[in-house]
C-alpha cells in the first residue's frame, strides 16, 4: 500500500500511526491488568526494559559517529556516578551537541 502526499495521504499516515500507538499502549494496559504481578513477572518486566534499551543503543554505538559514542560514554558515566536519569540524559545531549559543534 502506498500513500501519496496529495489528497491527505500524509494526514492518513499520521492518523494510522497514532491509532496504532494508542492501541498498542492501551492493549498493554488491558493485558497487564489481567496478569498477576508476582516476583517472576516483575523480574521479566525489569529485564525486558533493559533489553529494549540495549537494543536501541547498540546500533548507535556500533554505527554512530564520534558524537554518539561520546554521548553514550558521558551518559553511562553520569548515570553510574549519580544514579539519576535526568542528569545522565542531559550530559549525553550536551556531549553530543558539543562534539558536533567542535567537529563541524
Amino acid at each position: 500500500m502506498t500513500l501519496t502526499a496529495a489528497n491527505g495521504g500524509v494526514l492518513l499516515a499520521i492518523l494510522i500511526m497514532g491509532l496504532t500507538t494508542y492501541l498498542t499502549r492501551a492493549g498493554g494496559v488491558f493485558v497487564m491488568a489481567r496478569v498477576p504481578i508476582g516476583p517472576r513477572v516483575e523480574r521479566f518486566i525489569n529485564a525486558m526494559a533493559g533489553s529494549v534499551l540495549v537494543a536501541v543503543i547498540t546500533p548507535m554505538a556500533v554505527n554512530g559517529d564520534g558524537g554518539a559514542r561520546m554521548a553514550l560514554i558521558a551518559t553511562a558515566a553520569v548515570m553510574l556516578a549519580l544514579r539519576k536519569p535526568l542528569p545522565a540524559i542531559t550530559a549525553g545531549i550536551l556531549t553530543a551537541a558539543l562534539w558536533r559543534l567542535v567537529a563541524s
